[in-house]
């Protein structure tokens, strides 16, 4: 028997890290993928560019190259290169990294779906642990950018399924019942020492730019509020129509991993 793979996921501020911290301290033998980290499923903070592309990203960055080759995988015809894992003050080079994610409708909605369900359908791991690699960061493109129809998102994760069928895993989902009090936590929690918040203004920018922000005239606290409302729901709607028999639900910041049968 393989051993099974675990997807942790929830909305910011659900306690995600600190679940997928304290399930790797029970499963010592199992392997990690966090956010920013080169996944063999998914690519959050991660640019996904050609042979071409890459020699560009080598030549005016020369002073990383070196980083550069250390960090990055090759993939078939293309590198995956964990760009936030390489800390540098080099003007631009993040935000140049950015622009070949598959996120952020930097893709079209057929060739990010022919990524993802090339990725996860090679993807052939046992004992893994995956920090929201299979809604967030895709859910969020296929809302926001791709401005996708709840429908189409269903399937999506529909196809999804299908191409995870002989593959062992659960999907562990943490439910925020208070989305603003847990964003309130969040906003402190990610301030700098002098009270600064530098997550929730990018958040907001992120939201307020995105097409169906744009389009929805969201902005503020009330308008990522109504978003977030709006992805939970769907969450919810897809374990309970797609992934029932893999999924559980459990309180946010509520729970004992003794609870869960892993």
């Amino acid at each position: 028997m393989k051993k099974t793979n675990y997807f942790i996921e929830g909305l910011q501020g659900a306690g995600k890290s600190t679940f997928t911290n304290r399930l790797s301290e029970k499963l010592p033998d199992y392997t990690v993928f966090r956010e920013g980290d080169c996944s063999p499923v998914e690519l959050a903070w991660c640019a996904y560019v050609t042979q071409e592309q890459y020699a560009g990203v080598l030549e005016r960055y020369s002073a990383l190259r070196e980083e550069i080759e250390e960090k990055a995988v090759t993939e078939g015809a293309h590198r995956i290169i964990p760009y936030t894992r390489i800390l540098t003050d080099i003007p631009g080079f993040h935000k140049e990294l950015e622009r070949f994610e598959i996120y952020n409708g930097n893709l079209d909605r057929t060739d990010f779906e022919r990524v993802l369900f090339e990725r996860f359908g090679k993807w052939n791991g046992e004992g893994q642990i995956f920090e929201c690699s299979i809604f967030q960061n895709i859910i969020e493109n296929q809302m926001l950018y791709l401005m996708m129809t709840e429908a189409e998102i269903l399937a999506f994760y529909r196809r999804l399924r299908e191409v995870l069928a002989d593959k062992p895993y659960r999907i562990i989902y943490l439910d925020v019942a208070d989305i603003a009090a847990a964003i309130e936590t969040i906003k402190k929690e990610r301030s700098d020492d002098a009270g600064n918040e530098l997550w929730f203004p990018l958040m907001l920018k992120y939201l307020q730019e995105s097409p169906y922000g744009k389009v929805h005239a969201l902005s503020g606290m009330a308008g990522l509020l109504c978003h977030l409302e709006r992805r939970r729901a769907l969450e919810h709607r897809v374990m309970d129509e797609v992934f029932r028999e893999n999924a559980v639900v459990v309180k946010a910041k509520a729970y004992t991993l003794d609870d869960i049968a892993l």
